[in-house]
């Protein structure tokens, strides 16, 4: 019981981790509260779903951005979409790069776009890889044991 204590801890620092590095926002937990017994991976889920259909935002993107000359209206488009299923789960770090390279769509600014969408990749990957590491590890403890009345 105590070690399944410290491991449940352990996986809340995890979690923590994340609002204090400013990796996500409130977003998360509000998701959260939708989670229920019902449906206990709810949150899973819905992460899954945004990386398989960012994906293809992704590639839109990349392919977009190899177009000469750059259509900044199209680039932007996508970057809109892809910033709308970042806010979906609070991917912060990933939104403030879509916000700087949709910026640099209205200026112009061709290098600005190259560069914040490398920054944008690297961000994306790197929350993909923390919020994969934290589900596997919340699956392996398995659910917070609660404590029921005696009959």
């Amino acid at each position: 019981m105590e070690r399944n204590h410290h491991l449940h801890r352990q996986l809340a620092n995890l979690r923590q981790s994340f609002f204090d590095q400013g990796y996500l926002d409130e977003q998360l937990i509000q998701l959260e509260e939708l989670q229920d017994d019902a449906n206990p991976n709810f949150v899973e889920e819905v992460v899954t779903l945004f990386y398989k259909d960012s994906a293809r935002l992704i590639h839109s993107i990349d392919q977009a951005l190899k177009k000469n000359p750059l259509d900044f209206a199209k680039l932007d488009s996508h970057m809109h979409q892809f910033q709308g299923s970042n806010s979906s789960i609070g991917a912060k770090k990933v939104k403030t790069e879509c916000t700087q390279f949709r910026e640099y769509c209205r200026a112009g600014n061709v290098e600005g776009c190259k560069r914040t969408f490398q920054q944008l990749k690297r961000e994306y990957a790197l929350l993909k890889t923390k919020l994969e590491a934290y589900f596997e590890f919340a699956r392996q403890i398995g659910p917070i044991e609660r404590a029921s009345r005696p009959n």
